[in-house]
């Protein structure tokens, strides 16, 4: 799919040096191309043709016959909702993007990119991608031998344009979810920069392919690696070791195997991208007695799908071509270093060695990330790639027949 990118590419630079006749014949042969390549796409991303005819045409979220809306207005102690909270009038999303003619990122104003890392998405990598290889005008100030770059607006010697782990550091706590970037992004900054200021938030995030990212996480687990330092703040407090026990006696899960790491219900790996991106304080933060499992696992995929369609931009960790020309297109700044695609992982080689009902087992248990990476790829090659496609070549199919463009 990266190369569908690069020989649209060269097909729009061939267009630029030179002008196609202004013939109905030209105009039909470059429509049935991109039906055709729409069906190519369609058909590799949804071989059982399970993808909805229309992404627009998607139903609101229900659970036991309530709209999700219901749940923001009914749920246990007024929770931090995206309806509700004040900050989420300012967070930008790819639809609001689109919608305003000629947007462009304002890095000189009070625009700021909120990266919501996910563990073991390609994070890492790409978060030093916004920090070393943007083509600024002002580029991060990163000094050897340390880990946080200094993202400073053009025109300022405080003001911060980007809210990550490499720029500002893990502010909002070790990989901040949604639930805890919502609830601490403002303030942070407020204080970061000493003053108050009303700014312009784009959340923006990478997911994986789920079964990839459990393995990678367990194989680093395994290693002796933990995020014991997260603090899962929601609802105004971290949860209690009832409400969120350890998987393990000791400083680490050093050696654990694999029927020992998937046997742990509390193990936050499970349906990780899900619960990062859902609003948690819908199901009452970690308090699983509050609902039935069920309707909480229907909840909380519901309120990740809707944040993820509301994210300025988002990318792929198995498509970094295309997550790279979707960012740079989204905000208008460029990379220096196209991105690299790596197909094999410490997880690829884990998946190898798995028994079949070992990796079925696996699967049963992210579900929930399951569905939501599937719903991820129809959103960002059906409609996004698509949108970038028609707005690409909208001039050119002006030029050929000014009256067939809206």
């Amino acid at each position: 799919m990266d190369s569908v990118v690069k020989k649209f590419g060269l097909l729009s630079m061939k267009w630029t040096s030179r002008a196609l006749p202004l013939t109905n014949k030209s105009f039909v042969v470059i429509v049935l191309i991109l039906v055709f390549m729409s069906f190519l796409l369609m058909a590799y991303l949804c071989p059982e043709g399970i993808c909805p005819q229309s992404l627009r045409s998607i139903p609101d979220h229900h659970f036991d016959g309530r709209s999700l809306d219901t749940a923001f207005k009914d749920n246990l102690g007024k929770p931090l909702s995206q309806s509700s909270h004040p900050l989420y009038h300012y967070k930008l999303s790819f639809d609001d993007m689109i919608n305003v003619n000629e947007f462009v990122f304002d890095i000189k104003g009070n625009d700021v990119i909120v990266f919501l890392h996910i563990q073991k998405t390609g994070g890492t990598t790409f978060g030093r991608h916004l920090v070393r290889d943007l083509d600024l005008e002002k580029p991060c100030l990163c000094k050897k031998g340390r880990k946080k770059c200094k993202c400073i607006r053009p025109d300022s010697e405080a003001k911060l344009w980007l809210f990550s782990r490499y720029s500002t550091g893990w502010k909002c706590g070790l990989h901040a979810d949604f639930t805890e970037l919502m609830g601490c992004v403002d303030n942070a900054l407020d204080e970061s920069e000493r003053q108050r200021t009303k700014r312009r938030y784009f959340y923006i995030t990478l997911l994986r392919e789920p079964i990839s990212r459990f393995l990678s996480e367990y194989r680093h687990v395994q290693r002796g690696a933990t995020w014991k330092t997260s603090r899962h703040m929601c609802g105004g407090r971290v949860p209690t070791k009832d409400e969120l026990p350890s998987c393990y006696a000791g400083t680490d899960w050093r050696d654990v195997t694999i029927e020992e790491f998937i046997s742990c219900e509390h193990n936050l790996a499970i349906n990780r991208q899900t619960r990062m991106l859902a609003d948690l304080t819908l199901v009452d933060c970690y308090n699983k007695s509050f609902m039935s499992a069920k309707e909480r696992d229907v909840i909380l995929l519901a309120s990740a799908k809707e944040n993820l369609r509301r994210m300025a931009f988002f990318g792929l960790c198995e498509h970094q071509k295309i997550s790279q020309y979707l960012f740079e297109m989204s905000f208008h700044l460029n990379f220096l270093q196209p991105f690299v695609q790596l197909n094999e992982t410490h997880s690829t080689l884990t998946y190898s060695h798995l028994k079949p009902d070992l990796v079925n087992k696996i699967k049963r248990l992210n579900h929930l990330d399951i569905e939501l990476y599937e719903f991820a790829k129809q959103l960002l090659m059906l409609s996004k790639f698509f949108y970038f496609l028609r707005l690409v070549l909208k001039p050119k199919l002006m030029l050929l027949n000014p009256q067939s463009v809206v």
